[in-house]
C-alpha cells in the first residue's frame, strides 16, 4: 500500500494465492506480468496510474478468481486477454475512463458473476455485447428448467449515456432484464441530449435511427441587392446530424449559421448573407450527416441590381426614379491611379440621411457592367484607386435600389504612368542644377569665352528654348534621371549655334593655332 512501485515485482513467490498493490505508481501491466505466479486468485491492483494492459498480460493465471482494478487510467481493455482467465468471477473496473464497449467484450468472461462498469465514460452501447454473453445465454436457455443458475450483478450506472436511436436496444434491455441478471442500480439516467438529461431509461421512448432528410421551401431565390437574406434549410435525422453550408466548395464561416431544433427529429437550420451583393450569387448548399450517412439540398440565390439588364453607359433607369430622390457628386481629389468622390442627397432623398445607403457604380465607360459597391448610413466620400492608367472610366453615385440620374455620374481619364506635375519637377531640378553649374565656373574660363558673347546673345534665345522643349520630351521618356548622369557643361556649349551635336563656333571668334577641348553638349541633359 502505497509503494514507489513503478513495475509488478518480479521476485513473487509461486505459491502466493493474493496480491495487493495500491496507491502506488504503476503505470502499465506489460506482457507476462504473472508468469511466476499460477496460482494466483486474487489480483487488487486499484487507484494506480495504470493506463495500458498488454493483451498477454493476464497470461499464466488460469486460478484467477477475482480482479480489481478501480480507480486507473484505462480508456481501453483488451477483452480478449481474458481468454487465459476463464475462472474469473469479479471484475471490477469502476472509475476508469471507458468509452467503448466492443460486441464481444463479455464473451470471454463464462463465469462472471460481478461486473462493475460504473462511473466510465460510457455513452453507447449495443445490446448485443449483453445477447452475446454467455452468461446472459445461459439464462435464456434455462427458463422452465429445474437447474438453477447463479446471480450475476451487473453495475452500469454514472456513465454520461445519450439517449437517441443508438441507444434504442441498450435501454430495452435495460427494461426487460431480470434475474439472473441483477442491476447494481436499475435508475439509469440520461445525460443528452438537453430535452432528455436527468429522465430515466425507463421513462423514455427513442425511435430507430434514421439517415438525414434535408429539403427547402424553394429552391430559386431571388433578392434585391443589399438586403440582408437568410436562406433556411430543414433537416430530419435521428441521431442528432452535423450540419454545414458551403459556397463554391467552400466552407462557410460557422458564425453565419445557426441551426435550432423544432422537433425530436427536425432541425432548421439558416444562413444569414448580410447586405447581398452580385457576387453572393450563386449555389448555397447545406449538407447534414450522422453514422448512418448524408445528403444535401441546393439553393441557386440570384441578387438583382435596378440596372442589370440597362446596356447603355448613362445607365438610363428601366422605372423613373422617386420625384426628388437625387444625389449630388463632385470630386474632390483626382491622383494619377484614382480619384476621391463626395457627396450628399437633395430633396426627398435627404429625409433620413443618417439611415440612407448608397449605391456606387465603378466601372470602364464604355463598360456594359459596372462594379457595385455599397456605402453605408452616415459616409459621404469614398476614393476610387488602383484604376488603369490612361484610362476612361465613369463613377456613378445613387439611392440605393435607385438606379443613378442624369448628374449623378462622373466621368474622368486617369493619368498616365508618370503625370505631367513630376516630368515638370523633374525638369525643373536640371535647370535648377545647370544654372549652379554654369554658375560655377572658374573666372579664367569665363574670360576665354568672353569675346564669343555678341553671338552668344543674338542665337541663345532661339536655341535655349527649342533645348527646353526637347528636354521636356526626354524627360518624359526617362524616369531614372539622376545627378551622376548630368555632363561637364560650359557657357560656350550652352551657346552652341543651332547645328547640332557637331556645330562649332565661326572661326572668326576662335582664336588661331588654340584647338578646341573636347566637352559634352549641355542639352544631353535632356
Amino acid at each position: 500500500m502505497s509503494a514507489l512501485l513503478r513495475q509488478i515485482p518480479s521476485n513473487i513467490p509461486q505459491d502466493i494465492r493474493k496480491i495487493r498493490i495500491e496507491n502506488s505508481h504503476l503505470t502499465e501491466l506489460p506482457r507476462g506480468s504473472f508468469e511466476n505466479v499460477s496460482a494466483l486468485e486474487y489480483l487488487w491492483l486499484n487507484f494506480n496510474n495504470i493506463t495500458v494492459m498488454h493483451i498477454k498480460s493476464l497470461e499464466y493465471l488460469p486460478a484467477l478468481k477475482e480482479l480489481r482494478l478501480q480507480g486507473n487510467k484505462l480508456s481501453s481493455v483488451p477483452w480478449t486477454a481474458f481468454q487465459d482467465t476463464p475462472a474469473l468471477k469479479i471484475l471490477d473496473l469502476k472509475h476508469n475512463r471507458l468509452d467503448v464497449l466492443p460486441e464481444h467484450a463479455l464473451r470471454y468472461l463464462p463465469n462472471l458473476t460481478y461486473l462493475d462498469l460504473s462511473s466510465n465514460q460510457l455513452t453507447v452501447i449495443s445490446r448485443d455485447v449483453f445477447y452475446n454473453w454467455p452468461v446472459y445465454q445461459r439464462s435464456q436457455g434455462a427458463e422452465g428448467q429445474i437447474e438453477a443458475i447463479s446471480n450475476a450483478v451487473l453495475a452500469l450506472h454514472d456513465n454520461p449515456w445519450i439517449c437517441d436511436c443508438r441507444l434504442r436496444g441498450f435501454v430495452q434491455f435495460i427494461k426487460s432484464v431480470g434475474p439472473p441478471i441483477i442491476l447494481m442500480n436499475s435508475y439509469l439516467t440520461c445525460s443528452s441530449p438537453k430535452f432528455r438529461a436527468g429522465k430515466f431509461f425507463h421513462e423514455v421512448e427513442l425511435n430507430s435511427c434514421m439517415k438525414p432528410l434535408t429539403s427547402v421551401l424553394d429552391t430559386n431565390l431571388t433578392v434585391p441587392a443589399g438586403l440582408n437574406v437568410t436562406l433556411t434549410c430543414f433537416v430530419q435525422a435521428n441521431p442528432s446530424p452535423a450540419i454545414w453550408w458551403t459556397y463554391s466548395l467552400k466552407l462557410l464561416r460557422a458564425f453565419n449559421v445557426s441551426n435550432e431544433p423544432i422537433s425530436e427529429e427536425t432541425i432548421r437550420s439558416e444562413l444569414l448573407i448580410p447586405a447581398a451583393r452580385p457576387v453572393d450569387a450563386g449555389n448555397y448548399t447545406c449538407t447534414a450527416a450522422n453514422f448512418l450517412g448524408n445528403t444535401s439540398v441546393a439553393i441557386n440565390l440570384h441578387v438583382e441590381t435596378p440596372w442589370e439588364s440597362t446596356t447603355s453607359p448613362d445607365w438610363a433607369p428601366i422605372a423613373p426614379a422617386e420625384p426628388g430622390a437625387h444625389v449630388e457628386v463632385r470630386i474632390a481629389k483626382q491622383t494619377v491611379y484614382g480619384i476621391t468622390l463626395e457627396w450628399f442627397a437633395v430633396a426627398a432623398a435627404a429625409a433620413d440621411p443618417g439611415e440612407t445607403w448608397y449605391t456606387l457604380l465603378v466601372g470602364r465607360y464604355d463598360a456594359a457592367q459596372k462594379d457595385a459597391i455599397y456605402i453605408g448610413p452616415g459616409v459621404n466620400t469614398y476614393s476610387v484607386t488602383d484604376l488603369l492608367p490612361a484610362t476612361k472610366y465613369e463613377v456613378c453615385v445613387a439611392v440605393r435600389n435607385q438606379a443613378p440620374r442624369k448628374g449623378q455620374c462622373v466621368v474622368f481619364v486617369t493619368g498616365s504612368d508618370v503625370s505631367q506635375m513630376e516630368q515638370r519637377e523633374k525638369l525643373i531640378h536640371i535647370v535648377v542644377i545647370v544654372c549652379a553649374m554654369v554658375l560655377a565656373v572658374p573666372a579664367g574660363m569665363y574670360a576665354c569665352t568672353a569675346e564669343a558673347r555678341p553671338g552668344c546673345l543674338i542665337r541663345c534665345p532661339g536655341a535655349c528654348l527649342r533645348r527646353h522643349r526637347g528636354g521636356q520630351a526626354q524627360a518624359a521618356g526617362s524616369k531614372e534621371s539622376t545627378l551622376d548622369s548630368l555632363p561637364g557643361g560650359s557657357e560656350d556649349g550652352l551657346c552652341r549655334p543651332e547645328g547640332g551635336r557637331g556645330a562649332r563656333r565661326p572661326p572668326a571668334l576662335e582664336e588661331p593655332g588654340k584647338s578646341r577641348p573636347p566637352h559634352r553638349n549641355s542639352a544631353d541633359l535632356y
